[in-house]
């Protein structure tokens, strides 16, 4: 006969606490006594120079943090649930969408997912005081208090937003506190989902850089940092009316995995290369010869080249002077790698061939310019023919970020979907090369503003907007597709809702006399609820395969 406490608990994700402490224990297996650590073994391992005793530190640390953290610790006992009525080619797609609270989702994929994504993007709340968003705000309740609030049921069985999804006002007196108590647990386990070879970007303002940059430095390690992108998102300047400043950028962080990432790098353009005088050192290209110092900053950079074959003079520009030393360009001139201009006035370049270039890519710039906010909008008004959706991210952003990243079958994850802009930059991706990277996208059923294009659309939700987005998405590549660009076979999208697991959940609290636990057990003859109909993808037990 089973435990029902035992089949209660089958559906709970993992908790990362103890999985840290297993992987200590494996690590460092002398450092535990009876099951507990013993902190003076493990500083012995250590070496005493390397542990803080106490006093003052360099720390991130705000009010509600250790609540944050019990949040992280708590398994979760949901499960998802298919919806094939609102799917697309359900059986056969690798892409997945899931309607639901995203902590709640990510404690739910982790099981399945853990290790196996390659990139992550999120565009959370950028916390500009009229931001809504989930955090547990009462410092001082407990841990069983904060989950029993957030885990009201509606009358359909799914996970109710009453009451825990708030707007978090400047006038709050833990404004940036909210904030990262919402980001940190987030974080963490998206972190645990990446693979080695992995990589998170993450898109804020100046809002809250600066306490993200920490945060995650926390969380992902200071030396797995990648970059802090400066994205050009606004096209056209627009200052404020108090500082004449017009904030034209937001950012981009990202962090790795492990500290030996590298992303792929841009293409070189190998229409610049040619070979019009069929030199036998193959194709090559004309680029400059100025310098970046002036003569008082590099005065061997600054001297006449002389043009053998006619004795012309050209003089250094006072600004930049050469790239290369006199000897080094006489040497270059030799061996016929100086092209000398037609004209007087022109100045000499360099012949650059292909073959001396190290790689067929160049890095990847931390400074994004080309696509702005505006094409965001304009590609939601083209699918919808409204306004649906404010301010979304363009996708060609976002499909800037997947190319560097995403090979054939790599997974890609946003848990903070919003109008779904990333499965449009991963399906565009798709359909020009061919190469099937799979998405799963999360995102809350947020409700619109009632007097909003959205809701005068027909949708309620922000969920229903990106789910309707995916599907438009999909039947624009079908249309799209030809000879040149096929339709991918398995083209499609699987829907999910995040709903209460259909396991009975044991409760300890209330208990108080032998009558209410004989009562408890009672209920729990059968563990199963009433009109349940498990999947295999429930609480991660073939959940990769069930969902793709």
């Amino acid at each position: 006969m089973s435990d029902p406490q035992y089949d209660a608990k089958l559906d709970a994700s993992p908790n990362p606490a103890d999985e840290c402490r297993a992987q200590l224990a494996a690590l460092i297996p002398e450092a535990f006594s009876e099951g507990k650590l013993d902190l003076v073994a493990l500083k012995r391992a250590l070496g005493e120079s390397v542990v803080i005793e106490g006093g003052e530190r360099y720390a991130l640390t705000w009010a509600g943090k250790g609540n944050a953290y019990k949040v992280l610790q708590t398994p979760s006992s949901a499960t998802l649930r298919p919806e094939r009525d609102k799917s697309v080619n359900f059986d056969q797609a690798q892409h997945v969408f899931i309607e639901g609270e995203n902590l709640e989702v990510l404690k739910v994929l982790q099981k399945a997912y853990f290790g196996k994504v390659k990139l992550i993007y999120i565009d959370p709340p950028y916390n500009t005081g009229s931001d809504s968003f989930i955090y547990p705000d009462r410092f001082q309740e407990s841990k069983e208090d904060y989950l029993r609030r957030i885990n009201d049921l509606a009358d359909d069985g799914t996970l109710m937003r009453e009451g825990f999804f708030r707007k978090n006002s400047k006038e709050s007196g833990h404004y940036h506190s909210n904030w990262l108590s919402m980001m940190l647990p987030r974080l963490y386990i998206a972190r645990n989902l990446l693979r080695e070879d992995g990589v998170i970007f993450v898109s804020c303002d100046d809002n809250e850089v600066h306490n993200l940059r920490c945060l995650m430095n926390e969380v992902f390690g200071e030396e797995n940092f990648v970059a802090q992108f400066v994205w050009k998102a606004r096209q056209f300047t627009d200052a404020r009316a108090t500082t004449n400043v017009s904030t034209d950028h937001e950012y981009l962080l990202a962090y790795s995995r492990a500290s030996d990432f590298s992303l792929r790098g841009i293409e070189r353009d190998e229409s610049k290369f040619a070979n019009p005088d069929d030199d036998p050192r193959g194709a090559w290209m004309s680029r400059s010869m100025l310098g970046l110092a002036t003569k008082d900053q590099r005065p061997n950079l600054h001297y006449e080249i002389i043009e053998p074959n006619t004795g012309r003079v050209f003089p250094p520009n006072p600004a930049t002077g050469w790239r290369y030393s006199e000897e080094k360009m006489k040497e270059m001139i030799r061996q016929g790698r100086v092209l000398f201009p037609a004209k007087d006035d022109g100045r000499p370049r360099e012949k650059k061939f292909r073959q001396e270039m190290q790689s067929e890519f160049i890095a990847f710039r931390s400074i994004i310019d080309g696509v702005h906010t505006a094409d965001g909008t304009q590609e939601v008004r083209e699918l919808f023919g409204a306004e649906v959706f404010s301010f979304p991210k363009p996708s060609g952003l976002i499909a800037q970020i997947a190319e560097q990243v995403l090979g054939d079958q790599d997974v890609f994850v946003d848990f903070f979907a919003g109008s779904a802009s990333s499965f449009d930059a991963i399906a565009r991706l798709n359909a020009r090369n061919g190469v099937m990277r799979k998405s799963v996208l999360v995102q809350i059923p947020e409700l619109v503003a009632p007097d909003s294009e959205a809701a005068k659309a027909g949708y309620t939700t922000i969920a229903d907007i990106a789910r309707d987005r995916i599907r438009r998405v999909i039947a624009r590549t079908r249309e799209s597709a030809d000879l040149v660009s096929m339709e991918p076979k398995d083209i499609g999208f699987k829907s999910f809702l995040l709903a209460p697991s259909n396991f009975k959940q044991w409760r300890g609290d209330g208990i108080d006399t032998p009558e209410q636990l004989a009562e408890q057990m009672q209920m729990f003859a059968k563990s199963e609820k009433e009109g349940s109909s498990r999947f295999s993808g429930e609480g991660g037990l073939d959940l990769q395969e069930e969902i793709g």
